[in-house]
């Protein structure tokens, strides 16, 4: 049975675009326009995802992430034409899967889509090995791999690798990773995280393409690329 996506967007020509694009995917679409309607859609229809434009009429669409995710096990997929670093940030700590700046390209949108699906169905069972490429991250055993040779991280970079491949192909927030590998510290700061991650990149990547491995979303976070 094709999963149900709910699409949260007051411009016609925008649902309409999403719909035919979801659609051709193999997804089943449902429609809101508003707030108002999306909650008693979301309730009667249970989707597996939303995508939810913040620029509602009736509501702010910052408002509506909280209100879903404590509705129900969901992927909330933000799509707005809202650029600014802070609008993306407080969609992510608030609880989006995603964010996506309209306009955007359908195929990178249903890539995210995927992605974020995978990763909602995979977070019940909590996978002790997580494998991208030829990179292989063990959480019990705490070991990273790459083509079969260990390799020696530090302490912090292995807590901030863990952050990012439990939520491998999403974007986690600097507040985020900051609050879960520098817990114990009174002073946590950004720009030990910049350290960690450069050399973690050093560790990680093979020769290619700067970000091939952890993206940066600047300003925001950092990204685990998942394969694809």
């Amino acid at each position: 049975m094709s999963a149900t996506i709910l699409v949260i967007d007051d411009e016609q020509p925008i649902r309409r675009l999403l719909r035919n694009t979801l659609e051709r995917a193999g997804y089943r679409v449902v429609e809101a326009m508003n707030a108002g309607d999306a909650l008693q859609v979301f309730r009667a229809e249970r989707p597996s995802a939303v995508l939810l434009d913040l620029g509602l009429p009736d509501r702010d669409g910052l408002e509506m992430v909280p209100l879903l995710r404590k509705a129900g096990e969901v992927v909330i997929l933000v799509i707005s034409a809202r650029d600014e670093t802070d609008q993306k940030v407080a969609a992510l700590d608030l609880g989006a899967d995603d964010y996506v700046t309209k306009p955007f390209d359908t195929e990178e949108l249903l890539a995210r889509l995927r992605v974020a699906l995978r990763h909602r169905s995979l977070s019940s069972v909590a996978p002790k090995i997580v494998r991208r490429g030829d990179l292989e991250i063990d959480f019990d055993e705490r070991t990273v791999r790459r083509g079969g040779e260990d390799l020696h991280l530090t302490r912090k970079e292995h807590d901030v690798l863990t952050v990012l491949a439990r939520n491998i192909g999403r974007v986690v927030t600097h507040d985020r990773i900051l609050a879960a590998a520098w817990s114990r510290e009174e002073d946590p700061r950004i720009e030990y995280l910049r350290i960690v991650v450069r050399n973690l990149r050093g560790k990680l990547e093979a020769p290619g393409p700067v970000g091939s491995v952890i993206a940066n979303e600047l300003g925001v976070g950092y990204r685990l690329l998942a394969d694809g």
